[in-house]
Formats: C-alpha cells, sequence, structure tokens
C-alpha cells in the first residue's frame, strides 16, 4: 500500500521531520508535487538538513527514494542538495530514482516568475520566485521540458525554443534580466543530473507494490496552498491534497492506505493571503521566536496565529485523514493560555465552521474557546503518560474536535522529541 504524508495547513508543518522517522517502516519514499520551494527540516544527531526537491528517507539506507512524475525539478538546486550531502556517504546510485516525467524548471523560468510578481504590484502572491508557477503553467500548456528531454539529441534545439518563448513574454513585461551566466550553470547541473538514474518512476513505484514493499508518499507545502481547494489565488501551483498523489506517482486510488495529517499546535503562514487566526501582536512575535519560524527555504519570517480548526476540518476532510501528527507543541510552553478558534464569524453576524468560498475577498473573525497551557517545557518526555495534563487537555480537545487520532505529538526539533502514542 501507499500511505501518505502531507501537511493539513499552510506548509512548513514539518513533514521532513516525521517522514525521517517514519521511513523505516517503508522501502519507498517518494515526492509526488512541489519542487524546490518546498523546505522540508530534519535534525539529528545535533545537526539540521534541509531538502527542497530530495525526498527525506535519503538518511535511511536501506530507503529508495523518488522524485515523481508530479514534481518539477530545478537541476541547478538539485547539484547543490546532492553536494551538500556530501559527508553522509548516500550511495544515490542506489537509494535515489527520479521520474523521466518529471518537469524541469529552466533560467527563464524563474525569471517570468519575477516578471509575473513585479507586475501583480501590491497584489503580488508571494511566490518564491522559483520558478514553479511557470513551470506548471508550461507543463499544462504542453510546452515544457522534462528531466527525459535532457538526454534526448534535439534537446537544445527543445530548449532554445522554449527560451523564445519565454524571452517574448519577459519583453513584454520589460522586465530587465541577465541570462547568460544562470545559463552556463543551468546546463552544467543538466550534465550533473545525467548521471543519475533517470527512470519510468510509475513503474518503478508499482513494481514495488507487487514485491509488497511499502510505499509513503512525501508531500511538500500545505493543504490550503492547493491549487484547486486553497486560498486561490493565493496558493502554490500543484495539487498538495492526497488526490495529488495518484496522477503526482502514477498509482491508483485503491492502492492508497494510511494517510497521516500533519499539523502545529498553532498556525504559519509565508506570503500573501487570508489567515484568520493570525496574531499580528506580541503574542504572535512571541511563537515566532519560540518557534524559530522563519522559511526553510526562504529565510522569510512566517505570519503567525492560533490554531483554526475549520480550516484543519476542511483538510482532514479533502485528504481523508487516517492519523492525525501534531508538531511543535513545545512553543506553546510558553502559555498560560491559549486560543483555539472553533468557527468564523461572517460579515453578516452569522457563524460557520465551514471554509467560505470568498475567504479570499471577505473579512472574518475568529471565535475562540480558551484552554490552560501547559507551562512547562517538554523536554524529555517521550510517553503522553509523562506529559504535562494540560497537554494531554488540549490533545483531547483536539481529537473530540477533529474526531480524527493524534498518533504523534511533537515535543522538539530532533527525531527524538517525539511522543509516539497506541
Amino acid at each position: 500500500m501507499v500511505d501518505i504524508l502531507l501537511g493539513l495547513q499552510w506548509g512548513d508543518e514539518g513533514k521532513g521531520k516525521i517522514v525521517d522517522v517514519l521511513a523505516p517502516q517503508y522501502e519507498v519514499v517518494a515526492r509526488f508535487q512541489g519542487g524546490p520551494n518546498a523546505g522540508h527540516t530534519l535534525e539529528f544527531d545535533g545537526n539540521k538538513h534541509v531538502l527542497h526537491q530530495i525526498p527525506s528517507g535519503i538518511f535511511r539506507n536501506d530507503c529508495t527514494n523518488i522524485i515523481g512524475n508530479g514534481v518539477v525539478l530545478d537541476p541547478v538546486i538539485f547539484k547543490k542538495e546532492i553536494e551538500g550531502l556530501s559527508n553522509y556517504k548516500i550511495d544515490f546510485a542506489k537509494n535515489l530514482f527520479i521520474s523521466k516525467k518529471t518537469a524541469v524548471i529552466l533560467p527563464t523560468h524563474r525569471l517570468l516568475d519575477a516578471a509575473y510578481e513585479q507586475d501583480k504590484g501590491d497584489q503580488k502572491i508571494g511566490s518564491t520566485l522559483k520558478g514553479i508557477g511557470p513551470t506548471y503553467s508550461d507543463k499544462v500548456a504542453r510546452l515544457g521540458l522534462r528531466l527525459g528531454d535532457l538526454v534526448a539529441d534535439n534537446f537544445r534545439e527543445k530548449y532554445e525554443k522554449i527560451k523564445a518563448q519565454h524571452i517574448r513574454l519577459l519583453g513584454f513585461y520589460e522586465f530587465e534580466y541577465e541570462l547568460e551566466e544562470a545559463e552556463e550553470i543551468f546546463f552544467n547541473a543538466v550534465e550533473f543530473i545525467k548521471k543519475f538514474n533517470l527512470v519510468d518512476s510509475e513503474y518503478t513505484v508499482n513494481e514495488a507494490l507487487k514485491a509488497g514493499q511499502k510505499v509513503l508518499a512525501e508531500g511538500a507545502q500545505g493543504s490550503l496552498l492547493d491549487i484547486d481547494f486553497g486560498s486561490y489565488p493565493y496558493v502554490t501551483s500543484s495539487s498538495t491534497t492526497a488526490a495529488g498523489v495518484c496522477a503526482g506517482l502514477g498509482v491508483a486510488p485503491r492502492k492508497i492506505g494510511e494517510v497521516f495529517g500533519i499539523f502545529k499546535a498553532y498556525c504559519t503562514r509565508v506570503g500573501s493571503g487570508p489567515f484568520p487566526t493570525e496574531l499580528e501582536n506580541e503574542a504572535g512575535e512571541k511563537i515566532r521566536a519560540e518557534g524559530r519560524e522563519f522559511g526553510a527555504t526562504t529565510g522569510r519570517p512566517r505570519r503567525c496565529g492560533w490554531l483554526d480548526l475549520p480550516a484543519l476540518k476542511y483538510t482532514i476532510m479533502l485528504n481523508g485523514v487516517t492519523q492525525l501528527v501534531m508538531m511543535k507543541a513545545d512553543v506553546l510552553n510558553i502559555f498560560d493560555e491559549i486560543e483555539v478558534c472553533t468557527h468564523y464569524r461572517l460579515p453578516d453576524g452569522s457563524l460557520t465552521d465551514q471554509m467560505p468560498y470568498d475567504i479570499v475577498d471577505m473579512k472574518v473573525e475568529p471565535v475562540y474557546t480558551t484552554l490552560k497551557g501547559w507551562g512547562d517545557t517538554l523536554t524529555g518526555v517521550r510517553k503522553f503518560e509523562n506529559a504535562p495534563q494540560a497537554l494531554k487537555d488540549y490533545v483531547a480537545y483536539l481529537e473530540k474536535e477533529l474526531e480524527v487520532p493524534i498518533a504523534f505529538v511533537s515535543t522538539g526539533p530532533d527525531r527524538e522529541a517525539l511522543i509516539m502514542r497506541g
């Protein structure tokens, strides 16, 4: 079966750590969407690692890692990631496979990303400027290059054709740019990536399943950034929900098993877009400082706020979540009281616990319930029975409201700082 691990909020939930923890139970870990806009952070043995395109099972020597066809891949960033892992003696020939159908991010895609953001002015999306959106746009428009094209005899011809189209667009937006150096770095990275296992990964995944191996599908970004169900247009360009796994890896729906949904004990968001529970006050600053809430990919400070149950219920429903994972419970150690949003008050005064279609354009007021904080360190807590009573009460309250069990509670950044329940 294919189990799925994905984020239930606006990304940055801590997926990398949990994939790393769960990886020993799986023979295969596969990324099914997104690209270098992802930043999956793992901490172990006193070291911190941020992966952008490579699956988070890469540190497990007995685990096959697959970059699926639903991903968009930047060869330049891929090369830097591989070089950054040089000290870990990873056998990439054995452990890393990349789909030939993976879309390739070109230097001009990054330029277009910046041009589009510049043109939007005050209405900008908050893009990471990694070229993600333009690459997915070309994919859907049937114009893009895929990884298998890099080894084709007419690769440069295909590249120059797309480049010419992009240059015409950049001229339309009157965007100034330099391309020569970026192209030199890009073509160097293309030669580098050709040395890796470029495969028809849909066969690789399905052959593993046929052999009885367990596969963990690793999501990027978060469900509230989904292209269909997120706060459009302030979303990413891929399907970040469980539905994206089948198309992003080439597996049938009947082969999906457990769905692990990851959420923080509070909320964060990077970039523009609605955030009903955002705290633009001292409490928000305290969460940001305590949680080290700065983007793993961009370094941008994250917007912070209290936990949003209507949003969480929404993404649990969309994904068919079977087990929940609560991250960063330790960040709330500093609060004597914790607020949880249970409903939105709409402009007409009515209450709802559903996600409104027009939440981007309307101002909703969060309605909170107050819970007692535990005000104590969680360092060294590995069993739920040893946790502070207030944390137990917080978990029990959420399980009752969300109607899904919380299987894991993270109590710190290290892979060992985790309470496994049941």
